[in-house]
């Protein structure tokens, strides 16, 4: 059976993404920000939505544009359906079909499981965990149409080991890489992929809410004995996204995490 899709590479080996049109959520900092700048380089054009459209998220579509990319901005949050479905419906009055989505909003907090709270319990479900279901629900059925498409997932590390106070993490995590690898089988032969990034501790604002006692036990056991740049994790996302790179990956979580999860 022939694969669906686009098979051939870039014209231009330095901008493998050129022509591709991709949806970064979370994209005001950190890991999704990285993404959304290597995408720009790589020659896509992004729509960059984020919970609060301010002063970040606004700088880093300005990075966007410098390399030469058309970037647009989208106010939503992505927990939420209705924001959901008018997100997707700006990005794509701005910048035409979506061939690309990279579900990487998400929060972090830290509570052992005696003393958590239903409603930090629920919070990060909806956040981390509902919210990739609901863009993924919106963004699969255009792709399968066109024949083409990539679901791009972050998970975590804390999703495939557990971490103590941390057990609603790593619940949404694990979830994601779950809901990717069923994504995976149902879209099969469509030439639509869907695919996890599952990063070990990266120098974020995010990461910088937990505890200096998680944190210190953390990197007491990484191998490489150092926490990763968001820079570091972009470009597994520019190679999931890419073509011929990405073909062939459907349902895998690639874990850029310092040795601290080895499958």
């Amino acid at each position: 059976m022939s694969s669906p899709g686009p098979i051939t590479t870039s014209p231009d080996a330095l901008a493998p993404l050129t022509g591709r049109t991709a949806l970064v959520t979370g994209a005001g900092s950190g890991i999704g920000a990285a993404i959304a700048v290597a995408f720009a380089a790589a020659g896509a054009r992004v729509c960059l939505a984020d919970r609060t459209d301010g002063a970040a998220l606004a700088a880093v579509r300005q990075r966007c544009a410098d390399l030469g990319a058309a970037a647009v901005t989208v106010q939503a949050d992505v927990s939420r359906e209705d924001e959901v479905e008018r997100m997707f419906a700006e990005a794509r009055a701005a910048l035409g079909p979506l061939d690309t989505v990279v579900n990487n909003a998400g929060i972090l907090t830290e509570a052992h499981v005696a003393e958590m709270a239903t409603a930090m319990f629920d919070e990060m479900i909806a956040v981390n965990l509902r919210s990739v279901f609901l863009c993924s629900r919106a963004a699969v059925p255009p792709m399968v149409e066109a024949g083409f498409g990539r679901i791009i997932n972050i998970a975590s590390q804390v999703g495939q080991r557990g971490g103590a106070g941390m057990a609603h993490y790593a619940a949404a995590k694990a979830g994601v890489i779950g809901f990717t690898r069923s994504l995976a089988r149902e879209l099969g032969a469509t030439g639509v992929t869907a695919n996890c990034i599952a990063p070990g501790p990266v120098n974020t604002p995010l990461g910088g809410s937990l505890s200096q006692e998680w944190t210190s036990s953390l990197m007491a056991g990484l191998p490489l004995g150092r926490s990763g740049e968001p820079d570091e994790v972009a470009p597994t996302a520019v190679l999931l996204a890419s073509v011929p790179g990405g073909n062939l990956y459907t349902g895998q979580t690639l874990g850029p995490n310092s040795g601290d999860v080895m499958l």
